[in-house]
């Protein structure tokens, strides 16, 4: 459960880290896991470094991931920032190739609470793809005097504020194996300088849709996304275990494709 100073941290910055929220023999386990996920989804073939593998869904793939959803430390944190019925967006396993430009959603673009929950099974500084956080760009102010770095992806070698991407002045998580990083997809993050294969897994909430815009705008999501957002697997809606199913059945609810995982 988290503290009324660490929610409070969440609301005013944007993200909140959780240092080794996991021992060092669940990361290995996860790390074990995660390795086996991808190497069977590239048919054995060793990984060429050349374009990033995202897996959608992830952690439902093996039985020690399957149950972190689930698991106090990390569901509470989805009670405590979204409320008792939050929703399982879905769960993602990256290795990552070259920087990721800062990027967010844009302002007004997602009407619903929304949080990832970001843990890396390998040691990430800032000279080796740590993820990087602007505290507090989830608010934007009147002038929005971050406007012209939300859109900078478009346009990656474009110095914003006189400088390159890389020297915008930010939080730096740098992180050892069992740390966790929380935040906001509408906080401005990016990562640089990282390995070829560096690994980054998470999972996604967001707030339950309860207006009939709400409950519109998750439905244009859905359409407009291909991939394993919005479409819970189907181990998870056949769950023994009461809370995972029931993060996933409003989406069963809204009438959302499966994932056979």
């Amino acid at each position: 459960m988290l503290t009324s100073g660490q929610i409070a941290h969440f609301e005013t910055f944007g993200f909140l880290v959780l240092r080794q929220l996991f021992s060092p023999e669940e990361m290995r386990t996860i790390k074990m896991e995660s390795d086996t996920i991808f190497d069977e989804l590239r048919g054995g073939k060793p990984f060429t470094g050349e374009a990033r593998q995202c897996v959608i869904p992830f952690f439902e793939r093996r039985p020690f991931m399957s149950k972190l959803a689930d698991d106090d430390r990390i569901y509470d944190i989805g009670v405590d920032l979204l409320g008792p019925d939050f929703v399982l967006d879905c769960t993602e396993g990256n290795l990552h190739v070259g920087d990721t430009i800062w990027h967010c959603q844009q302002p007004g673009e997602f009407p619903l609470s929304n949080i990832k929950i970001a843990l890396y099974p390998e040691p990430v500084s800032i000279d080796s793809g740590c993820l990087r956080v602007i505290p507090g760009s989830h608010i934007p102010g009147s002038p929005d005097l971050l406007e012209p770095l939300r859109s900078s992806y478009k346009h990656p070698d474009l110095k914003i504020f006189g400088v390159i991407p890389s020297q915008i002045p930010s939080y730096a998580f740098e992180s050892q194996p069992g740390d966790v990083i929380v935040f906001t997809e509408a906080i401005l993050h990016a990562a640089f300088s990282g390995k070829s294969g560096r690994q980054q897994h998470a999972i996604s909430f967001f707030a339950n849709p309860k207006t009939e815009e709400e409950v519109s705008f998750i439905r244009r999501q859905y359409i407009r996304t291909k991939g394993g957002s919005y479409r819970p697997s189907l181990s998870n809606i056949n769950s023994d275990r009461p809370r995972i199913r029931r993060m996933v059945s409003r989406l069963v609810e809204l009438g959302f494709e499966t994932s056979n995982v």
